[in-house]
């Protein structure tokens, strides 16, 4: 028997106890599948919406000129395709690049390099710093435990990755790796990226979206081969960094549209990606496929009339890449008004591409429910590998809901090495996108998105305060969370 059924119909209530209470017809589920498939296929939007915003906006940087044009795009696409859309203002402290320089060479020498840089958030809005570069390897906190008497008020040099990789470790973001620095007294954080071909990368820094003490800077993975080969040949390399940036209270916008249940309207799916990128390019992997492929599978829903049981509320985060901002505000608003609890599901789309499943994120519970629907997707369309995920992660915006008690999940998909070598680069453009794994992750995420909000009983159920914690725990993101300062238990 098929474990997910749309109604219970005739059968006996002993009968229906015995299904799990997750079962969905299954003619109407794949019916409706169908329907989906042929729609995008052979009408899908997303990437033609993504080449006019990408060629006509440009970058989306949440509290730029830019990024406001974006949330008016996005506003008026939903509007146009027949959903309630709404601007929900939040206010952020908006960071952005202005000049930056880096010159390395031994201490009182004027035998210095200038070395390609670029700036991460949220560095001061002015710094100078002159010190002894030190290298503490992968910028793990035993890196920095093993130079902790030679870091404090130096420049701290450290891998973006792990480098040479090593299975055994578990890599920390970059905003991690700064917290660290400081942590450990580090006056400066030099990252080194790990993409070939003089990539340079960058990002925030910051672990709160709240601009940082020290300067921190990007460099490509060429030039910290130089200066680790020139660490070799001189006992001492310093480094001068002066840069300016800009940061000011801005009121940025998340644009939800909402499509209403039939029959459990007061319980919401919350379907999300960031629609904000960097300033280096147009951010059309990141997330121009997550956010844009959002905005094709409410089209889809709003063309075929899709009426699910639980209501859809489809949402543009904005900064996203600035500290999960947008986001974390949506949250705390739910918390306050005591309707978190009406979300029964977060699906997150961050770079999301071509899926072959779908990520339960730590709840097991939602594995057999996954496994069925992508029974019925692949039914549809073979090439679908129902191939599922189960575990979790930090840093995009489902981690405020997880840490809420929330579940959440997001496509698993995968990305070619040279597309996300341009990850938060200046070549993150649209001649990266794949038409056709766009159109994938429109049909196949918006069929397991009318599964969730149209079952009987979804499995996963929102936890409380404790059973947060030790799941948390057991998904080995407590350390993390600690160094992030999101640890509250």
């Amino acid at each position: 028997m098929n474990p997910i059924i749309r109604r219970a119909g005739f059968l006996g209530l002993a009968l229906v106890a015995s299904l799990l209470a997750f079962r969905v017809d299954e003619p109407d589920l794949s019916a409706v599948f169908a329907r989906i498939n042929e729609e995008v296929l052979q009408r899908g939007r997303a990437y033609q919406t993504l080449n006019e915003a990408t060629s006509t906006i440009g970058h989306r940087l949440t509290g730029s000129p830019n990024g406001t044009r974006a949330e008016q795009y996005a506003h008026d696409l939903l509007r146009s395709y027949g959903l309630d859309v709404k601007f929900v203002p939040f206010e952020v402290e908006a960071w952005s690049r202005d000049t930056v320089t880096l010159s390395v060479g031994p201490p009182k020498s004027d035998n210095l390099r200038v070395i390609p840089v670029v700036s991460l958030a949220h560095s001061p809005v002015k710094a100078t710093l002159q010190g002894d570069i030190v290298d503490a390897g992968n910028g793990l906190e035993s890196d920095f435990e093993a130079v902790k008497d030679q870091v404090k008020g130096r420049i701290a040099l450290v891998n973006i990755g792990i480098s040479p990789p090593n299975p055994a470790l578990k890599n920390l973001h970059r905003s991690e790796k700064t917290a660290l620095a400081i942590r450990y007294g580090a006056a400066g954080i030099i990252i080194v990226n790990q993409v070939k071909n003089n990539v340079l990368l960058t990002g925030t820094a910051s672990v709160t979206g709240k601009l940082i003490p020290i300067p921190a800077v990007c460099i490509s993975l060429e030039s910290g081969a130089i200066i680790r080969e020139w660490m070799k040949e001189e006992k001492t390399l310093a480094a001068r960094i002066e840069m300016s940036n800009f940061s000011r209270k801005i009121r940025a916008r998340n644009v939800v549209a909402t499509l209403r249940g039939s029959d459990l309207p007061k319980e919401k799916i919350l379907i999300g990606g960031h629609l904000d990128s960097w300033d280096l390019a147009t951010g059309a992997i990141d997330n121009g496929i997550g956010s844009f492929a959002i905005l094709d599978i409410a089209r889809t829903f709003g063309v075929l009339q899709l009426k699910p049981r639980r209501t859809i509320e489809f949402v543009m985060f904005m900064g996203e890449e600035q500290g999960l901002l947008g986001s974390e505000a949506l949250i705390r608003q739910l918390v306050k008004d005591k309707s978190i609890g009406r979300v029964r599901y977060m699906v997150n789309l961050d770079m999301a591409n071509n899926p072959v499943g779908f990520n339960a994120c730590g709840r097991e519970e939602m594995v057999p429910f996954f496994r069925e629907v992508g029974e019925k997707i692949k039914a549809v369309d073979p090439a679908f590998a129902n191939v599922n995920a189960n575990r979790s992660g930090l840093h995009s915006d489902h981690q405020g809901f997880m840490l809420e008690g929330v579940p959440v999940t997001m496509p698993s998909g995968s990305l070619s090495a040279d597309v996300l070598g341009c990850y938060h680069a200046d070549c993150d453009r649209f001649n990266l996108v794949n038409q056709e794994h766009l159109n994938n992750t429109v049909r196949f995420t918006a069929m397991m998105l009318y599964a969730l909000a149209d079952a009987d009983q979804i499995p996963a159920r929102k936890l409380d305060n404790p059973a947060t914690r030790d799941f948390l725990v057991k998904q080995g993101l407590q350390n993390e969370l600690e160094i992030g300062g999101d640890w509250r238990w």
